[in-house]
């Protein structure tokens, strides 16, 4: 992997510090981690969602002392940002840009194992080298081959209900803390194993009404598709058990 060997910043991901009076009990009642669990080197994959149950954000917590770091797509952190300002009222905590960069490797031990699944390789929050190149390419075709969607493109903004993201496959998700936006519909359908629809990596085809994006580079696409017509959907290990006991019946 000539690319990442000297390459591990991930161009396309922005930095968010969240800081001031009582941040992860804040962010508790926002997002669908559970933040009381955050610990250095323990960052967590989490959603913002709409009162719905759809996903609005995507992103990665990081605990960094009475801090909380949020990883998150560049091109969403502002919009972020100024919806979690929306929650803040009068409370006595600051949203703004941190100069951390992200930072991505394959193989090795720098860094924390990605959240979702420990094959997705490790993560880590330093500055960029201005020498480095950038490794978001590798990351993106990474991340496909193992069929883990994430980001605006693929969840879409308010149009995917999280559990039809695989987010209780890959972690990010939790059903033991308290309520939080969209927690509602989230756990009735985690109770009920109604998840009648999956987000899925497949082979590159003729788009449809269920496609979200398409890589023609990479030959794949993002499909949103029933879970009783997932077709030539490449089926990763981890999801498999998961699409044996759902409900396709609605």
């Amino acid at each position: 992997m000539t690319q990442t060997d000297s390459a591990t910043l991930l161009a396309d991901r922005a930095v968010l510090r969240i800081a001031g009076e009582d941040v992860r009990g804040f962010l508790q009642g926002l997002v669908t981690a559970d933040t009381a669990l955050l610990a250095p080197g323990a960052p967590a994959w989490a959603a913002l969602l709409s009162p719905q149950g759809k996903v609005l954000f995507d992103f990665l917590l990081w605990a960094d002392g009475a801090d909380v770091l949020v990883d998150v797509e560049a091109s969403q952190a502002e919009a972020l940002a100024k919806r979690l300002t929306l929650y803040r009222l009068r409370r006595a905590i600051t949203i703004a840009p941190d100069p951390l960069h992200v930072h991505w490797s394959p193989t090795g031990t720098e860094g924390s194992p990605d959240p979702r699944l420990p094959a997705l390789g490790h993560r880590w929050l330093a500055p960029a080298d201005a020498a480095a190149g950038d490794a978001a390419p590798a990351w993106h075709a990474h991340r496909l081959s193992l069929g883990v969607t994430e980001g605006v493109a693929e969840l879409g903004n308010g149009e995917t209900l999280w559990l039809e993201c695989n987010a209780r496959e890959l972690n990010g998700v939790s059903f033991t803390k308290g309520c939080y936006v969209g927690q509602e519909n989230t756990a009735r359908m985690h109770h009920r194993s109604k998840v009648n629809r999956r987000l899925v990596v497949a082979p590159f085809t003729e788009p449809s009404s269920r496609t979200r994006v398409t890589y023609p580079d990479l030959a794949l696409m993002i499909d949103h598709r029933r879970t009783d017509a997932l077709g030539d959907a490449l089926i990763p290990t981890w999801l498999a058990p998961a699409l044996a006991e759902d409900d396709p019946t609605g």
